[in-house]
């Protein structure tokens, strides 16, 4: 599948512990769809909610294009599309305490601009030094090995 990534959301896997993700379609206007193939995007404090008829992403910042006749909101609220069963079963989840939706990364996949959202619960501070000790072993040793084939 062509997959091309446009913006990903790193401080999602820093800040929260990522469960099940799930793709998702976007009801984007004409000038943000343009905007995106351009990269103009940014996820950063964004989040996504369960409403009565849907999902919704909030916060997600789509500078208005350039060249557009009608210039957009960039901080419009915009709709995801799922599946009803899939809605459900988020909302099931959320109803739990400490859990929320996250996007992850959006991108186009033929043709069409895709968000993959997840279902997040947020770490606690000694969990994000736990990672942090983690990562920084695994490049020591990485750094290692590396001296050790020179």
């Amino acid at each position: 599948m062509s997959e091309k990534i446009i913006a990903t959301n790193k401080q999602a896997r820093y800040n929260y512990t990522l469960f099940d993700a799930v793709e998702a379609g976007v009801e984007l206007k004409g000038s943000e769809v343009k905007s995106l193939r351009l990269g103009y995007v940014s996820l950063n404090d964004s989040f996504a909610r369960v409403e009565k008829d849907g999902i919704y992403l909030y916060n997600c910042h789509i500078v208005p294009y350039k060249y557009a006749r009608e210039a957009q909101d960039p901080q419009r609220i915009k709709k995801l599309l799922l599946h009803k069963s899939e809605i459900n079963k988020f909302a099931a989840r959320l109803a739990q305490r400490g859990f929320t939706l996250v996007p992850v990364k959006i991108y186009f996949k033929r043709g069409m601009a895709k968000v993959e959202i997840a279902l997040a619960k947020g770490k606690r501070l000694y969990d994000k030094r736990e990672a942090i000790k983690k990562r920084e072993s695994s490049l020591e040793m990485r750094r290692a090995i590396h001296r050790k084939d020179n």
